[in-house]
């Protein structure tokens, strides 16, 4: 039996933000691509993601907010929401299959189906907040996916582990108000969304680290304050917002991490939810924009997800 159920959809593909934009569907390709060399796809559930509801999308963003993201979407060429983030014709229909993906993964685990899934999607969505488009990101689907398991499944309490190399803004400004979520993070600062380090509510452990960061201390804040944080609140399920932009070949960032540090981090996270009586993890793509230190990071990271 396997136990990680791999999710994305072809749609996730047709989202395009314009020539040489570094959030680009060559991402999805690359980490297709070394899926199968490195022969993972024997080893994984492969699953469509549906299109997330209007229900299930609006548990996280206002009604009006969806409505103006759908208005917004171009007959055709490019319409920039902000300098760096823009929408095309098909955008919609990538960032709905993206939020469904994260909620189908939800179901799998939380029906035991599987222990944990990896969601290979775009465009990302940790700095969407509740009524704002931005960073590349339209629709928050770690939070879309973790208030289905809290609304729909009725978990009393779950978690968001966050290391992109960016802080997750939307995320936080989502569930602020909400302590049934905690999350952790680790993010490079002063660098964009330039938040997460003032008045954090005591269910959110954000940890700025400054430029040329290497493994070894992002390992020590994972063991010293992610690990003892995440055990106190007893999460009934585990999320992952997985950037991979803080590896040291990343242009995006100036952080060190390398594929080992991945695959530790993946396995405190598993090892967190089985301290917690549970292998339930969800792990949804955000950042990573170095083709091949995309790819990498990302097979080292479902190996560890699926105990390779």
């Amino acid at each position: 039996m396997t136990t990680t159920a791999f999710i994305t959809h072809r749609d996730c593909w047709l989202h395009d933000m314009g020539a040489h934009h570094p959030e680009c569907s060559d991402r999805l390709g690359a980490i297709n691509d070394r899926l199968i060399a490195a022969g993972l796809d024997l080893y994984l559930s492969f699953y469509d993601a549906p299109l997330a509801t209007d229900e299930q999308v609006t548990r996280v963003h206002p009604a009006s907010y969806l409505g103006e993201l759908l208005d917004s979407v171009p007959e055709h060429g490019i319409r920039h929401l902000d300098p760096d983030t823009a929408m095309c014709p098909n955008t919609m229909k990538a960032a709905l299959r993206s939020a469904g993906a994260g909620v189908l993964a939800t179901d799998l685990v939380l029906k035991g189906e599987i222990e944990n899934a990896f969601c290979a999607i775009r465009p990302p969505g940790h700095h969407a907040e509740r009524a704002k488009a931005m960073g590349f990101c339209f629709l928050n689907n770690v939070a879309i996916a973790a208030r289905h398991a809290t609304d729909a499944h009725g978990l009393e309490r779950v978690a968001i582990v966050d290391f992109d190399v960016h802080h997750g803004n939307g995320t936080e400004d989502i569930f602020r108000d909400d302590p049934r979520v905690m999350m952790v993070s680790i993010f490079q600062h002063p660098f964009y969304p330039y938040s997460g380090v003032e008045n954090q509510p005591k269910h959110m452990c954000n940890v700025p680290v400054p430029a040329g960061t290497r493994g070894d201390a992002f390992r020590q804040v994972v063991s010293d304050i992610w690990v003892p944080a995440l055990r106190n609140h007893n999460p009934q399920a585990i999320f992952i917002s997985a950037g991979f932009d803080a590896h040291y070949e990343d242009d995006m960032g100036s952080l060190g991490l390398v594929e080992a540090d991945y695959i530790w981090a993946t396995q405190q996270i598993k090892s967190v939810a089985e301290d917690c009586g549970h292998k339930r993890v969800v792990s949804l793509l955000e950042g990573g924009y170095s083709l091949s230190s995309l790819a990498r990071s990302v097979v080292s990271h479902i190996k560890a997800l699926a105990d390779l």
